[in-house]
């Protein structure tokens, strides 16, 4: 999101749009064609077009969003047509939004309405450790694997910064928050080092290695041996009902060290269940 937030800015910034085209029921009949774009910025996981004439659009990716960029005349390729939400162009450049969720007009005094639930951004110019770590000691039998993409404990952290930084820390994702407090600061900690370590480049990598295969430790790597112990990766799924997330982790590098949900639902590596991963 912080990468599609640049270049969107780096397109649109300061400059007047002209199409600003929606197509999404609830605002087909609105045209911002004409509108100067004051800047894009990325709240946690939403991405915020601030007009010069005190509005604000707001987008969210979820797991299937994207905003693609051409020059005029090049052939859009980011899927069917009936996936596209907007289209903001200027002379320069067109910005087509696929499959966009959460597409709302504001005023920019407003945005809280919209974002003001969020934590602290890990990534943004309010990022304030010490008031992400009191969020998240707030609910201190939440599963620290859930409790670290609640973007309302910290914004910004998503699904494979979150299997990743766990697995380094050596912490189970089912593991209580109170059971591994004098950890979390470290944890965060290193999730911020990795995402600004990808910040320029759409690659994901985690682990230093650029090999075909070896860019992350755990994520998407389910029945593979962990790259340091050799025991299969497991893969399971987390969350609330509605809201799970799949999870990949070392059952002997991030052993449990104190009891863990027993109505954990997890997948052994000879057992696979089908899933969709969005990376």
């Amino acid at each position: 999101m912080w990468l599609a937030a640049q270049r969107m800015h780096s397109a649109l910034g300061g400059a007047t749009l002209r199409r600003g085209e929606f197509r999404v029921p609830q605002l087909a009949t609105v045209d911002l064609t004409g509108a100067t774009v004051t800047e894009v910025v990325p709240r946690g996981k939403h991405l915020l077009v601030r007009l010069v004439d005190g509005r604000t659009l707001r987008t969210h990716f979820r797991m299937d969003g994207s905003w693609h960029i051409y020059r005029p005349g090049t052939r859009w390729q980011g899927g069917p047509a009936h996936d596209v939400r907007m289209v903001l162009a200027t002379g320069e450049w067109e910005c087509v939004g696929y499959r966009l969720h959460d597409v709302e007009l504001v005023p920019t005094a407003e945005e809280d309405r919209l974002v003001g639930h969020l934590g602290p951004d890990i990534l943004g110019p309010d990022w304030d450790l010490e008031e992400a770590l009191r969020r998240l000691r707030g609910d201190p039998d939440a599963q620290v694997g859930v409790a670290i993409l609640d973007q309302r404990n910290l914004a910004g952290i998503g699904n494979l910064y979150k299997v990743e930084s766990l697995f380094l820390l050596g912490l189970n994702p089912w593991a209580r928050v109170a059971d591994v407090d004098e950890r979390l600061r470290p944890l965060i900690e290193r999730a911020q080092r990795l995402m600004r370590a990808n910040l320029h480049h759409p690659e994901q990598n985690t682990t230093g290695d650029r090999r075909r295969g070896r860019d992350h430790w755990v994520f998407g790597r389910q029945g593979k041996p962990c790259f340091r112990c050799g025991t299969a990766i497991l893969l399971g799924e987390q969350g609330p009902p509605l809201q799970e997330r799949v999870t990949w982790w070392c059952p002997r590098c991030q052993a449990a060290r104190s009891p863990i949900d027993p109505q954990a639902r997890t997948g052994e590596p000879d057992r696979p269940r089908p899933v969709t991963v969005y990376r």
